[in-house]
């Protein structure tokens, strides 16, 4: 069992590793790369989800043969320029890897502890199901901040539609990778993923009291 102290941003992964390493950066003589882990849903589909690892790390493991893997990390946020315009791009940054033995457990789960950043957008689905959009920031050492797309669901919804940019709250929910597809301005369907926390629970614990 991996454990970490407490903290406001905590994701806990079991799947499969699943595509390339690719370098990603280096800090102090440290590199660190990216790649995905494949974690099944109970609906027998599944999330890919885009994690950072250290080379330190990737010694505790055989890559090669041993594709099975528990996760301890964070969700982090950065902005990343694409044709010329600032993307959000999430990645779960990993802190600790471990060769993963089945159980029981949740194989997809986050804790996170933060603030509203930007004003709830409530709407409904053509069958009538609410639905919250939240942008919630989670502060970090050294000044930093992550910026993470939530959305709510039903009773949650309602609840979540009524924060107020500046609230804190803490919410507990799964990381997960949505397809959609995007039309360009020569009229081609481009299909793209988008990643998000889908939130089971949530709660306030202070308001904003700037206002």
């Amino acid at each position: 069992m991996i454990t970490v102290k407490d903290d406001t941003n905590v994701v806990n992964l079991r799947g499969e590793l699943d595509g390339e390493l690719e370098f990603s950066h280096e800090i102090f003589g440290e590199k660190f790369y990216n790649t995905k882990i494949r974690i099944n849903r109970l609906s027998n589909s599944n999330d890919v989800l885009p994690i950072t690892i250290s080379e330190r790390l990737l010694e505790e493991i055989d890559f090669e043969n041993n594709k099975s893997v528990r996760i301890v990390g964070q969700l982090r946020s950065y902005n990343k320029n694409i044709n010329n315009k600032n993307r959000l791009v999430l990645t779960v940054f990993v802190r600790e890897i471990k060769l993963s033995e089945e159980d029981n457990k949740d194989p997809n789960s986050i804790f996170l502890d933060g603030f509203i950043c930007k004003e709830p957008i409530y709407r409904k689905t053509p069958l009538g199901r609410e639905i919250t959009d939240l942008l919630v920031a989670i502060n970090r050492p050294y000044n930093k901040s992550d910026y993470i797309p939530s959305i709510v669901w039903g009773r949650n919804a309602k609840f979540a539609k009524s924060l107020k940019v500046g609230d804190r709250i803490q919410m507990w929910g799964r990381v997960q990778s949505r397809e959609y597809e995007k039309k360009t301005e020569d009229g081609a369907v481009l299909k793209k993923v988008a990643y998000e926390v889908s939130i089971s629970k949530i709660k306030k614990t202070s308001e904003n009291n700037n206002e």
